[in-house]
């Protein structure tokens, strides 16, 4: 498959996303910048709905940067118990908490590079951080939604989440990432669901028709 026609493919994509999901935002719930983050870190192999249940308590008791950095690891790692990888997640926001705390402030850094260094956050977190957040938009976040969908459009070879971002990135303008990541969670979410069915008839399925028959495992 050649670069041109990848990008003629993903430019169809993106601008139907752009027409149907035209503000990118995240649908986990949160009231402070840090909160969010703590959303992210959790919602990692876990739902949206998920989440936002076990905060919709959890951001009552924990409203700041120093409410998580303060918190005892073995009550908070029981607090978010529902949750996939609690004992890993429950390590991450209290050391990134800390590292925010006592290194930048107390305020959630507006960069790739201190973003990653924070425990439990990678190429995918930080990118939906600082788009959700400070609306700026460095990188295309890849989930497991937008792996799903770079394979079945036939837009990437790789299966690495940082080298689909990569490739996504290489193939898309600048000025529309802000559309890929949230459009195709959203997609994924309500319009064409992970598990096999019949969506030769769903809008970006007709852009790409042998994606009817593509349905690449996500991991």
């Amino acid at each position: 498959m050649s670069v041109v026609e990848r990008a003629l493919r993903a430019k169809k994509i993106v601008a139907y996303l752009k027409k149907v999901y035209p503000e990118p935002k995240s649908e986990l719930m949160y009231q402070t910048p840090f909160q969010f983050v703590v959303a992210v870190i959790l919602s990692a192999q876990c739902t949206d709905k998920a989440v936002n249940k076990l905060t919709a308590t959890l951001f009552k008791k924990y409203k700041t940067v120093r409410n998580f950095a303060g918190t005892k690891p073995q009550t908070f790692t029981k607090e978010i118990s529902s949750v996939p990888f609690f004992r890993n997640k429950a390590k991450a926001i209290i050391g990134a908490a800390k590292l925010v705390e006592n290194h930048f402030y107390g305020r959630v850094p507006r960069n790739e590079t201190d973003l990653v260094s924070l425990p439990g956050v990678g190429y995918k977190t930080a990118h939906v951080v600082l788009g959700e957040l400070f609306d700026r938009w460095e990188g295309i976040a890849t989930d497991t939604h937008v792996k799903r969908f770079a394979k079945r459009f036939d837009l990437t070879d790789n299966d690495d989440l940082k080298k689909i971002s990569k490739d996504l990135e290489a193939l898309i303008p600048k000025k529309d990432w802000k559309y890929v990541n949230n459009g195709l969670v959203l997609y994924g979410r309500y319009v064409c669901p992970a598990r096999p069915h019949d969506c030769a008839l769903h809008p970006l399925t007709k852009l790409y028709p042998p994606a009817a028959a593509r349905w690449p495992k996500a991991k």
